[in-house]
């Protein structure tokens, strides 16, 4: 009985230095996996790229739904590699059209 007693007050005395791990915190990475492969254009409203940084060691690609909903894309899926390649396009010609107008 005296055992019993001295382990809930153990338990008692513990539980509140106890803390789970925080599940929504992954570091300053948004993207905890390889991400989606594709992702219907439609229902895209943003598109980022985040370079990689000290907090963060990998290059991300986030695409933001019309939902609100943020998902990662796979960087190595042909639909990704599409999508790069058209912004990438899109910044190049908007960088000449500012040279232009200088």
């Amino acid at each position: 009985m005296k055992t019993a007693a001295v382990i809930v007050f153990l338990v008692y005395l513990l539980a509140p230095e106890v803390h789970g791990q925080n599940k929504t915190h992954k570091g300053r990475c948004f993207c905890a996996d390889k991400g989606a492969d594709v992702v219907l254009r439609k229902n895209i409203e943003k598109f980022e790229i985040m370079p990689q940084s000290p907090s963060c060691g990998k290059q991300e690609v986030i695409v933001t739904l019309k939902s609100g909903e943020r998902k990662c894309l796979n960087q190595e899926s042909k639909f990704t590699q599409k999508i790069l390649r058209r912004v990438l396009e899109k910044m190049a010609q908007q960088s000449e059209m500012l040279v232009k107008l200088d």
